[in-house]
């Protein structure tokens, strides 16, 4: 008779957590286990209480009940110095890095290492930086300071700073949703590196592809809830879907087939600088134009360039065949264009006003009579928006960041519809939303240009691009490098040209 092998002691444990903030329950029932050598999923739709899950795990809350054990001892958090002694380290979705600061000061702030004298000894710091880079495949200079870094660069400072705390428990909050393909293949090199020494990763994140193709084992959750924890093997993408959400999903990508009519937006010979070349196309009434190619290939700075916050150095823009002057966002908005960013915290948002006003922000010349804006006709427009969009929320006042991320991402949409626009340009449409909301935005950016609006749409999720596009340009190094109707797009084909492969993506 052979015995089984015990498992291994657990590195960390959450057991039965509840959190309540307030009459808001963010957590019920909440659990998840973590072993040694594994990368471990966790998935849910935004509000399911994952972010207050992970905050836990920081030291951020503390559970109103429930125990957490770390090397199977109850152990309580009574901050975030706490935990990092712990050995766990958090990567959070959205950087938060001091502007000011190199990307070797942000990694090592407040354990610089020093010298004699007990100054900062900069060329010690700076080399540790490069070798974290060189772990990660990526180069980035130390001693760049971090204002103006993309989002991409920020997210891979973020991760070489939790490497540095030589964690044991390295949980990542969506690190892949602002990174090209190739960041994602060498970010999970580490973390099967960080696997083979003994490691536990809690990966959280919405690409459901990723899931299935690097983690052992996942746990779902719902509305606060645990749902259940299986090996990888034993759920399908379908499974863990109607457990993420309750509910069958019709489609994730409802497109209903329309005629373009005539030409809304056309792009000739756009350039700026060394950043955009010779760029040009159209957009038709009816019709979703997607913009394709890896970060850094162009694709926001031809939106920015379009909606005038970019001054263009060559080439016209025409909205419904009239000039847009150049780098007159206000010109463009009154010519009938929208644009969603990618950054909505950042730039699409005021994070501290109430839902109601982010909401009526474009509006307001719209709803001012005689100098004043009169609070039952913005009242009335926002209600409108926030019904319409199926937000989720307690009160029209609160301030937007109480909101998950899918629900901002719909009040920067909502913002803009409630103009009418002719063409929306949207940026990363569905970065860092649950599935459920993803649907959603789908159904209304479907919904949209089935009654005649134009929509050019950036984004870095290929099966998006797919599954709602009708025509693909694909964007490599500032250039439009090839373009597909909706028949001939593939996945290797819009990869091909957006690795500059385009003789073979022609062929």
């Amino acid at each position: 008779m052979t015995t089984q092998p015990m498992p291994p002691e657990p590195l960390l444990a959450l057991e039965r957590a509840t959190k309540s903030f307030g009459p808001v329950r963010a957590l019920v029932d909440a659990q998840v286990t973590l072993y040694p050598g594994e990368a471990h999923a966790l998935v849910g739709e935004n509000g399911a209480g994952k972010s207050t899950l992970v905050k836990i795990l920081a030291g951020v809350h503390q559970p109103d009940s429930g125990r957490l054990l770390i090397g199977g001892e109850p152990t309580v958090f009574n901050g975030p110095a706490a935990a990092r002694g712990a050995g766990v380290s958090i990567i959070y979705q959205e950087p938060t890095l001091f502007a000011d600061l190199t990307v070797a000061e942000n990694i090592y702030i407040g354990r610089q290492p020093t010298r004699a004298g007990r100054r900062i000894d900069r060329s010690a710091m700076n080399d540790a930086t490069e070798e974290l880079f060189a772990r990660l495949g990526v180069r980035l200079d130390p001693q760049r300071i971090a204002r103006g870094l993309s989002v991409a660069d920020q997210q891979i400072v973020e991760i070489a700073k939790a490497l540095s705390l030589n964690a044991n428990v390295l949980v990542m909050d969506e690190p892949t949703a602002a990174l090209t393909s190739v960041e994602v293949d060498r970010l999970f090199e580490v973390v099967r590196t960080l696997r083979a020494q003994g490691a536990a990763v809690l990966f959280i994140s919405h690409r459901l592809e990723e899931v299935f193709g690097n983690c052992q084992r996942i746990t779902i959750m719902r509305d606060g809830q645990f749902v259940r924890t299986a090996p990888i093997e034993e759920v399908t993408v379908d499974e863990v879907i109607r457990s993420m959400v309750g509910r069958e999903l019709a489609t994730l990508f409802p497109k209903t087939p329309t005629e373009p009519g005539e030409v809304v937006l056309q792009v000739e010979h756009l350039s700026r600088d060394q950043v955009l070349r010779d760029i040009s196309f159209t957009v038709r009434r009816g019709e979703i134009v997607a913009l394709a190619g890896l970060v850094g290939a162009g694709r926001s700075e031809v939106a920015r360039a379009i909606f005038g916050i970019d001054r263009r150095s060559a080439g016209t823009v025409r909205m419904t065949g009239r000039p847009l002057p150049n780098g007159a966002p206000l010109a463009a908005m009154a010519a009938g264009v929208a644009l969603v960013p990618e950054d909505r915290r950042q730039q699409g948002l005021v994070m501290e006003l109430g839902i109601d006003r982010n909401l009526a922000l474009a509006s307001l010349s719209r709803l001012r009579r005689f100098g004043l804006i009169r609070r039952r006709d913005e009242r009335s427009l926002t209600a409108q928006w926030a019904q319409r969009l199926q937000l989720k929320f307690g009160r029209l006042g609160n301030a937007v960041a109480t909101l998950s991320g899918g629900n901002q991402q719909k009040v920067v949409l909502g913002k803009w519809l409630a103009r009418d626009p002719s063409l929306l340009i949207i940026d990363e449409p569905t970065r860092g939303i649950d599935v459920g909301t993803k649907s959603e935005v789908h159904r209304i950016l479907d919904e949209l240009v089935s009654r005649g609006m134009a929509v050019l749409m950036i984004s870095s999720e290929l099966p998006e691009v797919l599954g709602m596009a009708d025509r693909v340009l694909v964007m490599h190094e500032g250039r439009i490098s090839a373009e597909f109707s909706r028949a001939e797009a593939t996945e290797d084909a819009i990869m091909r040209a957006a690795t500059g492969q385009t003789s073979e993506a022609a062929a």
